[in-house]
């Protein structure tokens, strides 16, 4: 039998009669596959987190497939910012570009992640961009490479207590369970059915009384969620980058950042971006922040390896043709939206972000350092 999944079909925010066709012959494709429970959802970008995609989402402990019209890194953080966290899974079906593409140049050993301290749930979460699928074909081929790919990682993380458990060798645990049953239907001595109190519920996640699921994941058809929800404009933050260097933080005006119990930084009043703005972007160093509707590649979540690149950075940022660098365009796009928010322009902040590690040299030397270089020169 294939292996179960969960398939997420986000859909784009237009109504574009050639991705609304690409949409429709993929969900139907995908809803006649054995072990595939296919939802059809809005834009992910657009959910709130206590609409009811996002809360079914978390319910479900399956591995997740997920088109959307965003750029893969982007809808993964996008999920994990809600709360539907995974494993970074590694799906085939990328753009050509992309096939060759090294990250390796971008693991840096010497800086700690946020991503390193994180504890995610035992699953696998596979995006794809729906700007890259040319028919449904090759979306079912990828769903059922990646079944197979799971199935073989089930079979073998099967423990050695497991293992000893199918044949027959049962653990103290189960032999305690055994000889002490807990439940109220079972058998006494002379063959009876025994009267003990049933053992007490535990509770896991939130309390019943939550709000009904729009739809039942068991049924394994297509089906769709009832929501709908209005365009919105806010960062996403890839964890897998960040260091928590908080720059974000210190540049934004309009409190939309904030940090956790943990001081580790998050987007906290996601709807108080300015929509358009992608300003943070630009100043992070670790290039970590994501505006997934964001017309340039970089700053909506395209795969990029800044050790490997040799171009200008402010240009793969969207600047202008002309002397700004990245962090001057930040703070003019900043002082636009604090206009328009009827505020006071604040121009280039005092503190260099360090992006521009060559800021640590503009000052010119003096006499000591000068006589550091002098001693330096000496052969002792």
């Amino acid at each position: 039998m294939p292996y179960p999944l969960t398939i997420v079909l986000s859909e784009g925010q237009s109504n574009h009669p050639e991705k609304r066709a690409l949409e429709s012959a993929v969900a139907e494709a995908l809803s006649a596959e054995h072990g595939a429970e296919v939802l059809l959802t809005p834009n992910l970008y657009d959910l709130k987190p206590d609409g009811p995609t996002i809360s079914t989402l978390k319910q479900t402990p399956r591995d997740l497939l997920v088109l959307s019209w965003l750029y893969p890194r982007a809808a993964h953080w996008t999920l994990d910012r809600v709360g539907v966290r995974g494993r970074v899974g590694e799906s085939l079906l990328v753009a050509p570009d992309d096939e060759d593409e090294d990250d390796e140049d971008w693991d840096d050993a010497e800086k700690s992640r946020v991503a390193d301290e994180r504890e995610l749930p035992n699953r696998r979460i596979y995006c794809i961009d729906w700007r890259i699928v040319q028919n449904a074909n090759e979306v079912v081929d990828e769903l059922r490479r990646i079944q197979e790919e799971l199935a073989a990682e089930n079979s073998a993380s099967i423990t050695t207590a497991e293992t000893a458990w199918i044949s027959g060798q049962a653990s103290s645990e189960s032999l305690a369970r055994f000889q002490r049953p807990v439940n109220d239907t079972h058998l006494d001595g002379n063959g009876r059915l025994a009267v003990s109190s049933p053992a007490p519920r535990t509770t896991v996640g939130p309390s019943s009384e939550h709000a009904p699921l729009p739809f039942d994941l068991s049924g394994g058809h297509l089906r769709r969620v009832d929501e709908q929800p209005g365009r919105r404009w806010y960062p996403v933050i890839d964890f897998s980058r960040c260091t928590n260097c908080m720059e974000c933080i210190d540049f934004c005006l309009f409190g939309v950042y904030g940090v956790d119990g943990q001081e580790t930084i998050l987007v906290e009043q996601p709807d108080n971006c300015r929509k358009g703005c992608p300003a943070c972007s630009r100043v992070c160093p670790e290039n970590a922040i994501i505006f997934p509707q964001h017309k340039t590649p970089a700053i909506a979540g395209a795969e990029v390896a800044v050790g490997g690149l040799k171009i200008d950075l402010s240009k793969l940022f969207g600047a202008p043709e002309s002397n700004e660098d990245a962090m001057a365009v930040a703070a003019r796009e900043r002082d636009e939206q604090l206009l328009l928010a009827g505020r006071d322009a604040v121009g280039m902040p005092v503190r260099t972000p360090t992006r521009t590690p060559e800021a640590a040299t503009i000052q010119p030397k003096d006499d000591l350092d000068a006589l550091v270089d002098a001693l330096d020169d000496l052969d002792l």
